[in-house]
């Protein structure tokens, strides 16, 4: 092999020069762009945040349809002007008035005893209709007792320092039961204790334990 080389090392040095050349071609020739059949989207992950913002924004609506707030104006037809937003705007204006007095009325119905026979039995348990039925005291120094537990307290007939200072445990509880949300105040604020001192007229007494009048 060798001795043939040597022989013909002129063809051989020709066959490697080609050879060479070729290889260098390979690897120097320009690759051709393949088409991609994909496009990416300006949707797809990995695509600028502002481009997909864009995108977002240009996007029609999920829905076509428009909602309506509970108290948005029925929708008024052109052709109907200013007369007809006058009459939806009092249409919606009766609503809120109508809704304003069943809040109201609920609210009233929260402070007022069951019934007036509840009331009446509750009369009855603190011996509200004596003889001398006495002047009424200002509940609301009683601490816990506002107007409207006043004006609640007054329908069952109860007024007087003297009344609620003599109450036992029984009538707390068939008291308490008629007063709505106010429900727990008598126990709750001591009621009992702070009536004793004012009926008694021990300022200084009900002071130490419940603070300046």
């Amino acid at each position: 092999m060798i001795e043939m080389i040597q022989s013909n090392w002129l063809s051989f040095l020709l066959v490697v020069i080609v050879a060479v050349l070729i290889a260098l071609w390979l690897i120097a020739r320009p690759k051709k762009t393949k088409d991609r059949s994909y496009r990416p989207d300006v949707l797809d992950e990995g695509v600028g945040p502002a481009k997909r913002n864009q995108a977002f924004i240009d996007a029609a609506p999920a829905s076509a349809g428009k909602v309506t707030h509970e108290h948005e104006p029925p929708a008024v037809p052109e052709a109907v002007g200013g007369a007809g937003i006058a009459v939806a705007a009092a249409a919606l204006a009766a609503e809120e008035e109508h809704e304003a007095h069943e809040r109201e009325a609920r609210e009233a119905a929260d402070q007022m005893p069951a019934s007036a026979e509840d009331a009446q039995a509750v009369a009855a348990a603190v011996k509200i209709h004596d003889d001398d039925v006495g002047e009424a005291d200002d509940l609301r120094r009683i601490k816990g007792v506002g107007p409207k537990l006043v004006e609640l307290l007054g329908s069952m007939g109860i007024s007087r320092y003297d009344q609620i200072a003599a109450w036992s445990d029984e009538d707390v509880l068939k008291i308490d039961e008629q007063l709505g949300r106010f429900k727990g105040r008598i126990a709750r604020d001591d009621w009992r204790s702070q009536a004793k001192y004012l009926a008694e007229g021990d300022t200084a007494g009900y002071e130490e334990k419940f603070g300046k009048l």
